[in-house]
């Protein structure tokens, strides 16, 4: 029996070590956070500025021309995932991804919202070109994503029925 409570007591005496030790390293890391010798982390310097104009655009010609002022052509190298069907228009969720190469940004583009563009990313070099996002969407209405490769505009659309709108439908 001495032995059972010796094991116990090893157990509960390993376990309080490991929760000072990490007390002590979390202590440690405040104080260098708090003496500035860890940086914070900062965004890119040069942060390309935030489209204002174009998320206020009502439809999708204006939008495009505020963000891109290029044309898109369809392709079938872009892939949108969507439902058929959303019963909530307040979460729907889109994934995009392509295989078009030296992709820098994707956008998506809700027509029938009070305000089309719903979503813009840009990526930096080297980053493989897929996002997954949940939008809201006030009504049926067709989903567009654009992606920007090589300079050149590219996209596919497809519509998703809500049945109960997501911004205040």
């Amino acid at each position: 029996m001495s032995r059972a409570v010796s094991s116990v007591s090893g157990e509960v005496s390993a376990g309080r070590r490991l929760v000072l030790h990490a007390l002590g390293l979390g202590g440690m890391a405040a104080l260098a956070v708090a003496a500035g010798l860890v940086p914070p982390a900062r965004a890119a310097e040069e942060a390309p500025a935030w489209p204002k104009n174009a998320f206020a655009q009502k439809d999708q010609a204006h939008a495009l021309d505020a963000l891109y002022g290029k044309t898109l052509e369809a392709s079938d190298k872009v892939s949108l995932d969507v439902p058929e069907i959303a019963e909530n228009g307040a979460v729907v969720p889109v994934s995009v991804t392509t295989s078009l190469p030296n992709v820098t940004s994707i956008s998506v583009l809700i027509p029938e919202n009070p305000y089309t563009l719903a979503a813009s990313y840009r990526l930096p070099e080297g980053t493989e070109p897929s996002v997954s996002c949940r939008l809201k969407m006030a009504k049926t209405s067709d989903v567009v994503v654009v992606v920007e490769s090589a300079g050149k505009l590219y996209g596919a659309k497809k519509q998703v029925k809500v049945t109960l709108g997501g911004c205040g439908g």
